[in-house]
Formats: structure tokens, sequence, C-alpha cells
């Protein structure tokens, strides 16, 4: 088993930026660390003409993900949404035993710089936890008419908080990578889910995101030693957000100071969709002329 590995779980429409990933991978993995990609069954091919010439990489199935719960009924995932779906396998492939820990990235991540183990690992053999508070991000969508965004988020971390009886602040990790260890996962499944016949398919919500059900069973059940550090990537949350940081002078070449890499996340850069957009001519037409807006806005 390994120490540590790299995993993403794609999909159709995201492959072109999983292209892009698993080069920045192939660029950047200087300590030749495993990855691991899975997809559904029947798109591997699709995958496999994407990332043509490219390896450093290693498939495995969702459905081999899944299966690998037994109290899980096969074909569960067809009965939830892609979202919810796609988050419980990503928190379920430790069950796989391919490693003791995983850097969980969405296909929309791409590295910018060389990384090593010792940016996931701490001294002791534990992986690091990202955990912060978010007040950077918060202030700033307050400061831009915003605050909408820290609202839900809160209401998320209060919900999951309280199915742990917790309180205290809030904490998050809204976005990837994380760095998940399978101790804390099994912690989960074996000290909550198990005794009130539960599995992560039916805790895993909309109210109750994977991200924040890990660092709650985390501090609640500590089955391995918190040692927290901030986000590893650059997220660019909304457009908005995007135009405003470009505007104060941010570049990856800076970015580089402090991230290992940069996330443009695919529900608003639609430029990287794989097939095309489905939406009407007007729906991208009003898509446009909104984005412009916000784009006018950040001189503002």
């Amino acid at each position: 088993m390994n120490q540590i590995a790299l995993y993403c779980k794609s999909y159709r429409k995201d492959f072109l930026r999983l292209k892009k990933l698993v080069e920045s991978i192939h660029r950047h993995n200087v300590d030749g660390i495993p990855f691991y990609i899975s997809t559904p069954d029947e798109q591997k091919p699709e995958m496999l003409a994407i990332l043509d010439g490219i390896d450093g990489y290693e498939w495995v199935s969702d459905e081999s993900i899944i299966a690998s719960n037994p109290r899980v009924p096969a074909g569960i995932e067809k009965n939830r949404s892609g979202g919810l779906s796609q988050q419980t396998i990503k928190s379920e492939f430790w069950r796989l035993g391919l490693t003791e820990n995983y850097v969980c990235l969405d296909s929309d991540c791409i590295f910018i710089k060389d990384f090593h183990v010792s940016d996931f690992m701490a001294g002791d053999g534990n992986p690091y936890t990202v955990m912060y508070q978010n007040k950077d991000y918060y202030q700033l969508a307050i400061n831009r008419g915003q605050a909408k965004v820290l609202n839900e988020l809160s209401l998320e971390a209060d919900t999951v908080k309280a199915i742990f009886g917790r309180s205290g602040p809030n904490y998050y990790c809204p976005c990837p990578p994380f760095i998940w260890s399978s101790k804390v996962w099994r912690s989960l499944d074996d000290e909550f889910l198990k005794s009130k016949g539960m599995t992560l398919w039916d805790i895993n919500t909309a109210q109750h995101p994977e991200t924040l059900l890990y660092l709650e069973a985390l501090l609640n059940f500590k089955a391995i030693p918190l040692h927290p550090i901030e986000q590893l990537f650059r997220i660019y949350y909304y457009d908005w957000h995007y135009f405003l940081l470009r505007r104060n002078g941010e570049t990856i070449k800076k970015l580089a100071a402090n991230y290992l890499g940069v996330i443009y996340q695919s529900s608003w850069d639609l430029s990287m969709d794989h097939g095309g957009s489905t939406k009407s001519f007007l729906s991208r037409a009003l898509k446009k002329i909104k984005r412009l807006g916000r784009f006018i806005q950040s001189y503002f």
C-alpha cells in the first residue's frame, strides 16, 4: 500500500480539463507520487483517446470504488445527482486499499510548480489537513456585495457541526486539493455510520458536503493527529473573484510563491467543457452579458 497517492474522479464533460491536470502532474511530480484516475467504466475509451500519449497515471472504475463497500447496493449512484455521486465516490476511494492517504484533486486543478511528498505529509508520517476559516475570502465577498456566498457556506458548516454535537468556529476546505486519510474515513464509518445502519451515500447530501464530514469526523474521532495547513491551490471561486484578483496584479508566476497550483472552477469557466455547451443560444448570451458586467464591476 502506498503512503500517499494522487487521485482524481473525472467524467466525460471534464476530460479536456483532466488532460491539463495530467500534463501538469507529469511535469511537476518530482517524487513520482502514484496518480489514480477514476471514471465510469463506459467512459474509459473516450478518456484514453483524449489522454492519448500521456502516461503517469493508473485508471480505476467508479464502479469498483462503489462495489468496495459491501453495505452499498449496486447501482446506487444512479439514484443520486451527478454532483453527490462524485463527492461520495471520491470519499470512498480509500476502500480500494491502494493508499493510506490521498490528495484528492478535481479535473479543474492545475499544478504550477514542482511538488513533493513533504508538501502533503508531516514528519510523523501523518498527512496534513487542509483546514481554515476562510475569513479573507469571506471579507472579500462582503466587500463586493456577494454576502450570499458566506451565508450558504456558514449554514452548511453549522449543519454538519450539529451532526457531531460540536460547537465553536466553523472550519472549511471547500475546494480541492484535499489531503484525506483512510483512517479518518474509516473512523466515520466504524464509529458513526455503522451503528446507525447508514453509509456515506446516506449522509453525504447537499446539506452535508463530504469536505465538512471529513473535517468534523477528524475533530470528533481523532483518528490522526491534526496538522492543519491552508489551501494548497489558489482557487478562483467565481468569475468576479478571478477578475478582481487579476485586476490587483495577480499572475501565475506570482502565485507560485505561495501555491502549488490554481483552479478555475468549472462551474463558471465553461471554456474547457468537453462536447460543448447544451445551453440555448439565449442562455449563453445572457451568461456572457452578466460576466461582462462583473468584469466591468472589478474596476470599481
